[in-house]
């Protein structure tokens, strides 16, 4: 029926030979029938953890308190389960207590949607499927396996990964299961903000991040993660460059830019996130500069590391550039200096995300003019950056005699300031000469 890989089939003949029942399980066999890539492949058997270990060579207990280990082989890893029951989830996220089982029927009655609740017989060939799984992919469904309210009591990222299929899948949620979200969100406050990370990542890898966060809204989620977006809501904006509210731009810009980079998408999502507070009559004074500080606090409450940070906050604090052709060299170069010559690419892109989701016809000839600009003073190799400078901190304390300190850093900063005004500066004559009227001053 579908064409598996081989480490599949021989982890699924070895249990079978040893007396034992194996399946493809969850998002796998959602893949094979909608035809999408697999990554990640799960099995599930009615052998215990102990008996899997001693069938294979490699064998890495990943999860053995719940049943899972991973099997090791030439073609890749694959994660084999024990079928089992799931008892009481006192935090809201794992089970207190697991029992093996013999029965795949109970095994896929503790998973979160009917399209995730999928069993597939490599060796008879054919699908599992009490919970109608398949039909609610041909109907492009997300629906809770059972009682919804009780499937999200259990664990409260499935609140969230509900709206990450919806948009993975570009599928609709179905509206019990929906309702079930905000009549659950005291157990969604429990989820480690690590957790929900890593699923606002998922969700920008889709090609519509926008249909989860409209999900988010609609159930109540985005105002507990990021409810500085939610705030956007209805903020208008002025109709002679905007179709749409700042909530409205900020997701379609989110769509727009390239979902291979998520941080970009990120930037995208966050860049007017401070208009709302800025905003005096019809104008939204510094809401990049404020935006870039908002941007840095939801990611620190999300848990993201500080390099991410540091480049969002970064593309949100420039996307305001306002290029024109009476620019000047210097003008340009002190751009590259500010925004770094590493994000001129990215934030050239978030201008175009952000200009498509205007709903206007996006004109970018203005922008392939200043990238070829950029591009001519690089190939120049003017000074742009302190270590650029043909004399360094060593130099200055020696010349005038003074301690490593702040002074020292005054001094080259001015110094660089000259060389991106005039290239020519750039000589260890010149710069000392610079460096002697600026330290008598």
């Amino acid at each position: 029926m579908f064409n598996l890989p081989k480490g599949v089939e021989y982890i699924v003949n070895i249990l079978h030979s040893n007396g034992h029942k194996a399946y493809i399980v969850g998002g796998a066999v959602r893949d094979l029938l909608l035809n999408k890539p697999i990554y990640d492949w799960d099995i599930a058997t009615d052998a215990k953890p102990n008996q899997v270990i001693s069938y294979f060579e490699k064998v890495i207990p990943t999860g053995i308190k719940y049943g899972t280990v991973m099997v090791k082989l030439e073609d890749g890893d694959y994660e084999v389960t024990t079928f089992r029951n799931d008892e009481k989830y006192s935090d809201g996220r794992h089970p207190d207590k697991v029992s093996f089982t013999k029965d795949i029927f109970e095994d896929l009655a503790r998973r979160d949607f009917t399209i995730n609740a999928i069993a597939y017989d490599p060796i008879h060939k054919n699908l599992i499927d009490p919970f109608f799984g398949r039909r609610d992919i041909e109907k492009k469904v997300v629906r809770a396996v059972g009682d919804p309210i009780n499937r999200f009591r259990e664990d409260g990222l499935r609140s969230l990964r509900a709206c990450r299929f919806a948009a993975k899948l570009e599928f609709f949620i179905e509206p019990k299961t929906l309702s079930a979200i905000s009549k659950t969100i005291s157990v969604f406050k429990k989820v480690a903000h690590e957790r929900i990370r890593d699923e606002i990542l998922k969700i920008l890898s889709a090609e519509k991040p926008s249909i989860a966060f409209e999900y988010m809204r609609k159930s109540g989620l985005l105002k507990i993660i990021i409810p500085e977006l939610y705030a956007c809501i209805k903020v208008r904006q002025p109709k002679k460059y905007h179709a749409h509210d700042v909530y409205w731009h900020s997701i379609y810009a989110c769509d727009a830019a390239p979902k291979e980079l998520p941080l970009l998408r990120l930037a995208a999502l966050l860049h007017d996130i401070s208009k709302p507070k800025c905003k005096i009559g019809s104008t939204f004074y510094g809401h990049d500069t404020i935006g870039a500080d908002t941007s840095e606090k939801i990611m620190k409450r999300l848990k993201f590391g500080s390099n991410d940070i540091k480049e969002v906050k970064n593309l949100v604090k420039n996307h305001m550039f306002n290029y024109s052709s009476d620019w000047t060299d210097s003008a340009v170069r002190r751009f590259i200096k500010r925004v770094g010559k590493e994000n001129i690419e990215d934030l050239f892109l978030l201008r175009i995300a952000d200009m498509k989701a205007m709903g206007r016809e996006v004109d970018i000839d203005y922008l392939r003019e200043f990238k070829d600009r950029i591009e001519n003073i690089l190939r120049q190799e003017d000074a742009l950056n302190l270590s650029d400078l043909k004399i360094d901190g060593k130099v200055i304390m020696k010349h005038f005699d003074i301690p490593q300190g702040p002074q020292v850093g005054k001094i080259l900063n001015y110094l660089l300031d000259c060389v991106i005004e005039n290239p020519k500066f750039n000589t260890k004559q010149k710069l000392l000469e610079l460096a002697e009227k600026y330290y008598q001053k």
